[in-house]
């Protein structure tokens, strides 16, 4: 987004901030109630990430092409009723194409609506950028939401289980510490990867 008194970030720039730079989880350490309750899982971590990504695409494309029409007493409201619209939209897709994942995930899905990182990015960007710069954001933020949440799991899955994606990755002798796949082991995990990135750009910026 487009500081006063800074230049405005290019289209490259606006896709590839929520890759790293503001990494919705690894950075900002926003939607932290699904990131830590589904990311058992590779799969369903990816599953949760995708629905994620189309409700933040859909849902702030529309507030931007919008933004000049919503009164501006009324735009968390109208933000909100256009997300949990999407929400709804995705909720039934999961259902048709997987019970499994859609079982899985539980009231997960319906939550997307209060996700934190949808609400902000509407309110933060899509309501203050044109539709190609909101989507391109969008789209970053939701690439970067997924892969924290599949890196988070896949750590979990192989460390808890030895397999990935329901593939057998570690050897037959592996002792698997099922621990990870508890709720503690999500904190743990989630704790240590933010320390490894921490002590990562602290080095960078020395």
């Amino acid at each position: 987004m487009a500081v006063p008194g800074q230049k405005t970030p290019s289209n490259m720039e606006e896709l590839l901030e929520g890759l790293w730079k503001q990494n919705p989880v690894f950075v900002m350490v926003l939607g932290m109630c699904p990131v830590l309750a589904v990311s058992v899982s590779a799969v369903n971590a990816l599953s949760m990430g995708l629905a994620t990504t189309f409700v933040l695409v859909g849902s702030t494309l529309l507030v931007s092409l919008l933004r000049n029409v919503i009164p501006k007493e009324v735009r968390i409201a109208t933000y909100i009723l256009i997300i949990a619209t999407f929400v709804t939209v995705v909720d039934y897709l999961i259902q048709a194409i997987s019970l499994a994942v859609y079982d899985a995930l539980g009231a997960f899905i319906q939550l997307i609506v209060v996700n934190c990182i949808i609400l902000g990015r509407a309110e933060a960007h899509a309501s203050k950028n044109p539709p190609l710069r909101t989507v391109l954001n969008a789209v970053g933020m939701g690439a970067g939401f997924t892969i924290a949440l599949c890196i988070l799991a896949g750590v979990r899955e192989i460390v808890a289980t030895g397999r990935w994606f329901d593939i057998q990755v570690m050897p037959k002798g592996f002792v698997p510490w099922l621990a990870l796949q508890m709720p503690v082991g999500a904190f743990i995990t989630l704790g240590l990867i933010l320390g490894l990135i921490n002590v990562m750009t602290a080095r960078k910026e020395a």
